[in-house]
């Protein structure tokens, strides 16, 4: 009998607290920001929508970040070659020079009077199209993370005329901002989507974990007619780099928006895209433009060789014979929903 009684207790207890639990609803936040959109998805019992303080973090960052931005601290960089950081350029520039180092150079943020000259900056060069030999031999003059130094929170160029550019990784950093400004409210599940870049934390309103598409070729593929595949991401970060976004053909070469920093050349090789899941937004981020200039082979050489840094990666690449391919660091298949 007090077996029974304790049983009835339990299941009571169970009820009463279902009934307390709060019903969570799926809240969803859209615009644009950064160039680009953003959309962040959540469950929360109050749907009293976050967007007004989204926003307000997305203008926050650009003012630190944004070369679009008159007056932003990257930008008084740029023009002086020193600036006391702000807590957004202080961690982006510190990401940075890790990376620099842990990819021997191929990721740069010093590349912005290349990315000029190739024509994807903010402001545009006379000419159209691959920049002339000496042009780049110029501006090499002044790539090089090398020449930055940190002290505290001050920011300083060793060499007259380095200047910075951020938005290979300041996307995935302003994911991540949002998440974290996200659980600060009490928010345990969600998705911040950044052009992109987004990073996931919990399950969605169906109780799964979230997942999100990433576009795969067909089988036997010569044109890239992509096909939709879905990635799971059980609290990670996802990013993508590749030559789809911003770019030019010239003759029959294609030429991306990446710099390879060693060699001031736009990314022209036979890669249409790597998609890079790691802990977070901002690794995964800092990490995809180095793999796609590594290519195919070295890029997932890498990943095996760097288990610490916590990279899986899938590359979309067009074989000799045209014939476009994917091929899998040894993590990335378990998140992948066939």
């Amino acid at each position: 009998m007090k077996k029974f009684l304790f049983a009835g207790i339990l299941l009571w207890a169970a009820a009463v607290k279902a009934q307390q639990a709060p019903v969570m609803k799926l809240v969803a936040c859209e615009g644009k920001a950064q160039g680009t959109y953003y959309i962040v998805k959540y469950l929360c019992a109050d749907t009293t929508s976050l967007q007004p303080r989204i926003d307000s973090i997305f203008g926050v960052i650009d003012q630190s970040l944004s070369l679009y931005k008159p007056g932003s601290v990257i930008n008084r960089f740029n023009e002086t070659g020193e600036v006391q950081m702000d807590e957004h350029m202080q961690a982006v520039v510190k990401k940075a020079l890790f990376t620099y180092k842990a990819t021997k150079g191929l990721f740069d943020i010093t590349v912005e009077p290349l990315v000029y000259l190739w024509g994807f900056g903010v402001h545009k060069p006379s000419f159209k199209g691959v920049p002339p030999p000496d042009s780049i031999k110029a501006a090499m003059a002044f790539i090089g993370s090398r020449y930055l130094r940190i002290k505290g929170n001050h920011l300083y160029a060793v060499r007259k005329g380095v200047q910075i550019d951020c938005n290979g990784i300041a996307q995935g950093y302003t994911v991540d901002v949002l998440g974290r400004f996200l659980a600060s409210q009490g928010i345990e599940n969600y998705l911040v989507d950044v052009g992109g870049e987004l990073c996931a934390k919990g399950h969605n309103h169906q109780h799964k974990v979230w997942s999100v598409g990433i576009e795969r070729p067909s089988p036997g593929d010569t044109a890239y007619e992509p096909v939709q595949g879905l990635v799971r991401l059980p609290d990670k970060g996802i990013a993508t780099s590749g030559n789809y976004r911003r770019f030019f053909d010239q003759g029959r070469t294609r030429f991306a928006h990446t710099i390879h920093p060693l060699t001031g050349v736009a990314l022209h090789n036979n890669i249409i895209s790597v998609t890079v899941i790691a802990k977070d937004c901002f690794t995964a981020d800092a990490f995809d433009n180095p793999l796609i200039l590594m290519g195919v082979e070295k890029g997932l050489t890498y990943i095996a060789q760097h288990p610490a840094y916590g990279l899986e990666a899938i590359y979309i690449y067009k074989d000799k014979d045209g014939t476009i391919k994917e091929a899998f660091s040894k993590g990335f298949k378990q998140y992948m929903e066939f």
